[in-house]
């Protein structure tokens, strides 16, 4: 355990530093610019609300008004011991304002989250340490991680996106250490947690031998199958409703190019169905890029990928999670975080001077998604933009791995995966 703890000293320091920070932000911070009320990120309510039904065993009540979940169950089932900590203090969980300036339960609530979604700063350092990052690049890599996953949990609370992102991490390190069943199951729970994550199976699958395929799909599907049908049994009407139907708001949220084109609902919202297939297509050619360069090293079944190949699959998975952002008709400020997160990795081996202009960009970007403006030529476009640079610079480049690099990479053991 002390070996562990050591190996990944970088991303523990990180995550503790950004509980301290996001709890500050939200809740002393505000205090000190005169603002009585915490700023609290509201979206994370329905979830607990959801979650502490779920922990009393009401799986009919994963759905039901007033949780708004729109996720998969596992969004919920991260949060149980939590819910459960709530329940047994008997802690409220009225919605934060005007008639509850502090709410108690964020106290609780809100280091767990920030906790558990720090996942994806360790899976991007196991990952760093794969693929033979010197030690202060991976620290680097810790603190660029850290900042921009602030606006996921503590500024927006969402902890599922982070949760989600990091075990895909832990997927894609799996399946390039040669342990494929490991890598599906890890994707499935993925998936379960927060579907966003569909967009990067087609690559990881166009990695794998076609015999292979089959089951990498089935592990893939299995939690989140069990999931619904359970909660579908239970509540088939709300349960269905709030997966299939997943409308956005325009006049709340941030409008893109494409909204206009959209489906229009009630209530001035849009349905964001259509646009997300189109996306799953794109992401569909990614992978056939990816496969048609690497599929021979790729498939050869118990051997660990090189470096570069590792890499690779990396940068073309932030590329088929920015797709979102690209297709999107509608945004949220954390929607552009996924891709950053995972093209930080790739741009880590370039060197620490070419993670730090990662980093800012993402910083910035990160920066920027906060700001109000509903012209979608004033926000959506420079967040593109910003996206488009960073996974310029994020480009793995053969020359960067060195044949050292690459040695100590092939020396770590094919299972080490944590």
């Amino acid at each position: 355990m002390r070996e562990r703890v050591r190996r990944r000293m970088f991303p523990l320091i990180a995550s503790v530093g950004l509980v301290i920070v996001g709890m500050f932000t939200s809740t002393w911070g505000p205090t000190l610019i005169g603002r009585s009320e915490w700023a609290l990120p509201y979206d994370l309510w329905g979830t607990l609300i959801a979650t502490t039904r779920l922990a009393h065993g009401n799986v009919g009540g994963l759905y039901a008004p007033p949780t708004g979940l729109i996720s998969l169950p596992g969004a919920a089932v991260i949060l149980l011991p939590c819910a459960a900590l709530i329940a047994a203090l008997r802690l409220s969980l009225a919605i934060p304002g005007p008639a509850n300036l502090h709410p108690a339960v964020w106290l609780l609530a809100g280091p767990y989250q920030i906790a558990i979604g720090c996942l994806p700063l360790f899976a991007a350092d196991a990952l760093a340490e794969r693929l033979a990052v010197p030690r202060w690049t991976r620290a680097l890599l810790a603190l660029a991680g850290a900042c921009v996953l602030w606006s996921v949990c503590a500024r927006w609370g969402h902890p599922e996106d982070a949760v989600a992102v990091g075990l895909l991490l832990y997927a894609v390190l799996a399946q390039g250490s040669g342990r494929k069943a490991l890598a599906g199951w890890l994707a499935g729970a993925a998936v379960c947690v927060q579907p966003l994550v569909l967009l990067a199976l087609p690559v990881m699958l166009a990695l794998l031998p076609w015999r292979r395929m089959p089951g990498f799909l089935v592990r893939a599907a299995a939690p989140s199958v069990a999931a619904l049908a359970a909660a579908a049994i239970a509540n088939w009407h709300d349960t269905y409703q709030s997966v299939t139907s997943q409308p956005d708001s325009p006049v709340i949220n941030h409008p893109t190019i494409w909204t206009s084109l959209a489906p229009h609902l009630s209530g001035q919202n849009v349905a964001a169905g259509p646009f997300r297939l189109a996306t799953i297509v794109l992401a569909c050619l990614c992978a056939v890029a990816i496969r048609r360069r690497w599929a021979g090293q790729a498939n050869q079944d118990g051997l660990a990928w090189p470096s570069q190949l590792l890499a690779s699959a990396l940068w073309w998975i932030a590329l088929a999670l920015a797709l979102r952002s690209f297709f999107e008709p509608v945004m949220v400020s954390y929607y552009p975080w996924p891709p950053m997160a995972v093209a930080l990795v790739p741009a880590a081996t370039l060197g620490w001077r070419r993670l730090l202009a990662a980093g800012l960009v993402a910083g910035g970007l990160t920066a920027a998604a906060q700001g109000p403006s509903h012209d979608y030529w004033i926000w959506w476009a420079p967040i593109v933009a910003g996206l488009i640079v960073l996974l310029v610079i994020a480009w793995p480049r053969a020359a960067a791995l060195t044949p050292r690099r690459s040695m100590k990479a092939a020396e770590l053991p094919a299972a080490q995966v944590t």
